[in-house]
């Protein structure tokens, strides 16, 4: 017999609403917050708000599996990694995003801008100098270096790559470039394959692939979902 109502479970969906198991909120708040504040309005081109949102969110999860990986450095720098793209003319970013060995230079000056936009905001705020170096020298690289400086640099890397593997990724890739999901599935695995720094990330990244593939398959098409 189903229950007549949330009461008659042996734990209400009131109780389960009430435990600590699941993620809250992913909350901006103090010095996050004014730092976000200020990073918007860099983060309008290309939907870089949503992603660097998105990457927050990955960074948040990644954070506490890397050992010496901390949030005072981590999260800001997840959150102005992508600032510097403001600089950049929409026809030179989609060129960049769509062969970056190619337009590596393009690349490299979204990194340096990012870093000095990143650190003047951090000064404007009151943040510890220490970690405001650390956090411009993350962004200064965080596409074009091909290894981590330090853990902290390594969740970043992979909180921003991991977006890509998302749905919110999945489909705003798929947008720029005109292709289908199948089509971009197989872009983004190709782009994520060897280039992921912690386990953490290689473990999300299988299951957001595992979960994405299904949706491109011939059985989930055939559904009848009427």
């Amino acid at each position: 017999m189903i229950p007549a109502s949330a009461a008659d479970w042996p734990h209400s969906v009131l109780d389960i609403l009430a435990t600590n198991g699941a993620p809250g909120p992913a909350q901006l708040s103090g010095p996050l917050a004014d730092i976000w504040a200020r990073a918007l309005p860099y983060l309008d081109v290309r939907g870089n708000d949503e992603h660097s949102l998105y990457a927050f969110g990955l960074a948040r999860a990644l954070v506490d599996e890397v050992p010496g990986a901390r949030r005072d450095i981590v999260f800001p720098a997840i959150l102005l990694h992508d600032t510097g793209w403001k600089t950049i003319d929409l026809e030179r970013i989609l060129a960049a995003v769509a062969e970056p060995s190619r337009y590596r230079e393009t690349i490299r000056r979204h990194e340096t801008e990012g870093a000095a936009i990143a650190a003047r905001i951090l000064a404007d705020v009151g943040y510890p100098s220490e970690q405001t170096a650390e956090i411009a020298s993350i962004i200064d690289g965080h596409d074009t270096r091909d290894h981590a400086m330090s853990p902290h640099d390594a969740v970043v890397k992979d909180a921003d790559k991991l977006w890509r593997m998302s749905p919110h990724g999945l489909r705003t890739i798929g947008s720029w470039f005109g292709l289908d999901p199948q089509q971009v599935l197989q872009l983004v695995s190709a782009r994520l394959r060897d280039h992921l720094f912690t386990r953490g990330a290689r473990t999300m990244a299988s299951a957001l692939g595992a979960v994405a593939a299904v949706e491109v398959s011939p059985a989930w098409l055939a559904l009848d979902r009427r």
